[in-house]
C-alpha cells in the first residue's frame, strides 16, 4: 500500500539517539524570554493586524505560542491511548518484539511531550501574568476521536506528525528572532516526532493492508470528519487568543 524503507528496529535505534528529558529543556535558569517572539510569523500570523503596535503584535505572538503548545498537548491526549492500544494489539496479535517496543516507546514519548508542554504552560503563566483561555477538555475530544476507525485515527495522527515536521523545518529551524528556549522546545519535539511519523506510516500501512478497500474508504471518511471537527476547535482557539 505504501512505499517506505522504515523499520521498527531503525525507529528504536533513532529514539535512543535523540532521547531527552523534560528537565533538560525547562526549569531553573531555562526560562522564556518575553522580549522575543515565540513563533515565526508564518505560524503566528500577527502582522496582518495593522492597527496593533509592535508591542501588541509581540504579545499576540506569545499568546499564539502558548495556544500552539496547548493544541499539541491537547491532541496528544488521544494519541497516547491510541498508540498504547496498538501496542497491545501487536503484542496479542503476534507482532514482533521490536514492533511492540517501538510502539510502547512512542506512547512513552507522547506522555513526555504532554508533560513538557504542561511545564512550559506553567512558565508562560508565571511570565505573562494575564490568563489566556485554551480549548478543552481534552478527554472529551479524545473520546470522540477514538470512536472512529483505527485506520482513520492513524491517518489523522500521521497528518499531525507531518505537520510538526513541516512547521519546524520550514518555519522554526532557521528563525534567529525567536526566543531560543521556545525554539529549543520545538526542536526537541520535532526530533522525537520524526520517529513517530515513521512508526505511524508503518501502522497506516499495516492497517490498510489488513482492512483492504473497505477499511481505506471508511478511514478517509473518518479522516475528513475529524479534520472538520479540528477546524472547529481551531476557530474556537483563535477567538480565545484574540480575547
Amino acid at each position: 500500500m505504501l512505499t517506505h524503507n522504515y523499520s521498527y528496529e531503525g525507529a528504536l535505534e533513532d529514539s535512543v539517539k535523540v532521547n531527552w528529558q523534560v528537565n533538560d529543556l525547562i526549569g531553573g535558569d531555562k526560562r522564556l524570554d518575553f522580549s522575543k517572539p515565540f513563533l515565526p510569523e508564518s505560524l503566528a500570523q500577527v502582522n496582518g493586524f495593522k492597527t496593533f503596535s509592535a508591542r501588541e503584535k509581540l504579545l499576540l505572538n506569545q499568546i499564539r505560542g502558548n495556544s500552539y503548545l496547548h493544541l499539541f498537548a491537547f491532541v496528544e491526549e488521544y494519541i497516547l491511548p491510541f498508540v498504547t492500544d496498538e501496542a497491545r494489539s501487536a503484542m496479542l496479535g503476534g507482532g514482533s518484539i521490536n514492533e511492540v517496543r517501538a510502539l510502547m516507546t512512542f506512547a512513552e514519548e507522547e506522555a513526555k511531550h504532554i508533560h513538557l508542554f504542561q511545564r512550559f504552560a506553567e512558565e508562560f503563566t508565571k511570565g505573562f501574568h494575564t490568563p489566556c483561555g485554551v480549548i478543552g477538555p481534552a478527554a472529551d475530544v479524545a473520546k470522540v476521536v477514538l470512536s472512529h476507525s483505527r485506520l482513520g485515527v492513524a491517518l489523522l495522527t500521521l497528518h499531525l506528525e507531518w505537520m510538526t515536521q513541516a512547521h519546524y523545518i520550514d518555519s522554526v529551524k532557521n528563525d534567529q528572532e525567536l526566543d531560543q528556549q521556545f525554539a529549543n522546545l520545538l526542536k526537541h519535539h520535532w526530533m522525537e516526532e520524526a520517529q513517530h511519523a515513521k512508526l505511524d506510516t508503518m501502522l497506516v500501512d499495516k492497517l490498510a493492508r489488513a482492512g483492504g478497500a473497505a477499511a481505506i474508504e471508511k478511514a478517509f471518511a473518518d479522516f475528513a470528519a475529524l479534520g472538520g471537527a479540528i477546524d472547529g476547535l481551531l476557530v474556537q482557539q483563535v477567538a480565545l487568543d484574540l480575547d
